[in-house]
């Protein structure tokens, strides 16, 4: 249904290139990325207790380009699981090519915003890869004017919790890729007057953006009942992702981040940041429900661990029963009397 290989020159081609660095501070900025994640991995591991006994590993540092083959990369991998090459008919490599373009247009514009990223499903093998965009770090700090050292170990404290959580975790992987291979398949599935109405929702769901009351992205407006179930799995499950990994970098960053207060402050306010067209591209991409998934997990791991402590609050990673479901993602102390009586 995507031209992945389209979608990835695409926004190539549209990306916007990172800051003006010389050269030496560029080549200290990737050094520094790169070293830094085998530290930061250090210290999440002695927090949490997640992979003690793994290798530490550098994180592969790109540019923008290189994050968005990454990303097509990776997306292509996954989806590749529910969408086999040969579906769609005769129009199929037409609207596979349409699909390209557009979503090439996506990937430009986060390419520009994305600091770093575990991708369980990227990497030459397929079976893995943290990413460090260097230039959007070094912008993102220079614009926050703060210690470039502190801000890139922070950043790899939030990446390398997602690399954790993923390798520490032998069947989350599995377990988030059937997931979205059940809700892609649910809309591949759709007939012509199911995809008809889903299309003709377009110009609400723009309406509603545009007047800043759209919340979840196109995704979590678009779903036909049916296919709810699966969607509240998955945005629980990426809402305690990523709120595990906030969590995890400011309970660290007190020890080995000395600015970390001033960091969190400032970015928390750049996050809320950007003009009407941003703020309405945010708001398509679901990119502010994002944002609140942060403070969302973050609120229900800090509860849990102060109810239960960290080995407490790691029982969520036992198996995929005991992940929080989307109710409790706001009600952490049923979660607690759910799995600890």
């Amino acid at each position: 249904m995507v031209d992945w290989s389209l979608a990835a020159s695409t926004a190539a081609f549209l990306v916007r290139g990172g800051p003006q660095v010389p050269r030496e501070e560029a080549e200290a900025a990737v050094a520094d990325l790169r070293e830094l994640t085998a530290e930061a991995e250090g210290h999440v591991r002695e927090l949490t207790g997640l992979g003690l006994d793994l290798p530490l590993l550098p994180g592969e540092v790109v540019d923008r380009p290189g994050w968005v083959r990454s990303a097509a990369a990776g997306l292509d991998a996954l989806t590749g699981r529910a969408l086999p090459e040969a579906q769609g008919g005769p129009l199929g490599p037409v609207l596979a090519s349409g699909a390209g373009v557009q979503t090439g247009v996506v990937l430009a514009f986060l390419a520009s915003r994305i600091l770093g990223q575990y991708d369980p499903f990227g990497g030459p093998e397929k079976t893995g890869q943290l990413l460090l965009v260097a230039p959007n770090v070094v912008a993102a700090q220079r614009a926050m004017k703060v210690s470039a050292h502190d801000f890139r170990l922070w950043v790899c404290l939030h990446e390398c919790t997602h690399r954790l959580q993923f390798t520490a975790v032998p069947w989350l992987r599995d377990y988030f890729a059937d997931e979205v291979e059940r809700l892609l398949a649910g809309l591949a599935g759709r007939d012509a007057d199911g995809l008809s109405d889903l299309v003709g929702k377009l110009p609400e769901v723009i309406k509603q953006a545009g007047r800043g009351r759209f919340g979840g992205g196109l995704v979590d407006l678009l779903q036909s009942p049916a296919e709810r179930a699966v969607l509240d799995r998955l945005l629980a499950l990426s809402t305690l992702l990523e709120g595990h990994a906030d969590y995890v970098m400011d309970a660290v960053g007190p020890r080995v981040v000395p600015s970390v207060d001033t960091i969190r402050a400032r970015f928390s306010a750049r996050r809320k940041g950007g003009g009407p067209l941003d703020k309405l591209l945010r708001a398509l991409l679901g990119i502010d429900a994002k944002i609140r998934q942060y403070e969302e997990g973050a609120k229900f791991t800090r509860y849990v661990v102060d109810e239960v402590g960290m080995a407490g609050f790691n029982a969520v990673w036992t198996s995929p029963n005991t992940l929080p479901t989307r109710a409790e993602i706001t009600d952490p102390a049923g979660w607690v009397r759910r799995l600890h009586g």
